[in-house]
This record gives structure tokens, sequence and C-alpha cells, in this order.
């Protein structure tokens, strides 16, 4: 199987909408009908058909955080989803070790995502945290900001790929929630 890289702007029209029906029908009914859901992310992690059709995908946001007062450099790990009928493949496994092999060879402290379901993440080396969190709140309708969110989240998960070590506290996002 073969893992491709795309840059946010070198999506054409065509992957645009390839990339909208998967995360809308692996996300469905809280998906909008478009490529992202809060923000479009730096980079994305595709595998390609038999038909040369999208069938796995994850989003790769890359940004400074602040946690504790400290920067943290954090690859953020969004919207990994496989098509229905490929399922149980290993294609989600693959994006995923394709990700950590990202974190582990680039200046990257930690990788972060939030799920709700969290099993191939804990089986990845991904573990809980509960940090008290702020971030950039985005209306999702009027991609609009709406101020900002502080809350403790149950779906936050991190995974050290640096020499940093993860501390309970405070972690500002420094933008938007994946």
């Amino acid at each position: 199987m073969e893992i491709q890289r795309y840059m946010e702007l070198d999506i054409d029209e065509k992957l645009n909408n390839e990339l909208s029906d998967l995360l809308v029908a692996s996300f469905e009914p809280l998906y909008p009908k478009r490529r992202y859901f809060k923000q479009l992310p730096h980079l994305r992690l595709l595998v390609f058909g038999d038909r040369g059709q999208v069938v796995g995908h994850v989003g790769l946001d890359y940004r400074v955080m602040n946690l504790n007062g400290q920067p943290i450099q954090v690859l953020g790990v969004i919207d990994l989803c496989v098509q229905e009928d490929v399922r149980g493949n290993g294609i989600g496994e693959a994006l995923l070790n394709e990700v950590i092999s990202i974190g582990e060879t680039k200046q990257i402290d930690f990788l972060l995502l939030f799920a709700d379901r969290p099993d191939l993440y804990l089986r990845a080396g991904f573990s809980h945290v509960d940090n008290a969190c702020s971030w950039l709140q985005i209306d999702d309708e009027r991609q609009m900001i709406r101020g900002i969110g502080e809350e403790s989240f149950d779906e936050l998960m991190i995974r050290p790929v640096g020499t940093k070590a993860w501390t309970d506290g405070r972690l500002d996002l420094l933008g938007y929630l994946y």
C-alpha cells in the first residue's frame, strides 16, 4: 500500500470532491459537505484504491502550543478515516504509522489528537491526558470566530515523539480545536 503526501495547496477539484465525500461518509451526520471540518490542514496523507479513488485519509496540522507556559511543537492528527468497504485491511494503521514516522524524524515534541474511538491510537502508543485546554472557538456553519473555549476533554490523546515530557496542567492550543 502506498501512502501519498499532499500539500493542501495541491488539491484539485476532483480530489477535493473525493475527500469531501469520504469525510462526510466517515463522520456523518456531523461533517459539513467540504474537505475540512474547522480549518484546512497543512498536509494530508492519502491512500488510493484500485480504481484511483481516495480510500484512506489523515490530515496533519503543525503548530506551536503552550503547555504550562512552555512552547511545544505539535503535529495534530485530524480526521483519520478509511472508506467503509476497505476497512480492516490495515489502511488506518498504516496511515497512523506514517504519522508517527514523520513525528519521530522531524522537530516535533508530541502528536496530538481528539478521539471518540481510541482503540487504534492506544495500540499505537497514544495515551489519554487530562489537561485544562483553551482554544479558538469557530462557528462551523458561519465559519466565524465565536470566542475562546476553556474545558478539559476525555478525548484528548498525545504521543511523545521528541525528548520533552508531557505534564498535567494547562494546554493552550493557540488555535482551533481539531
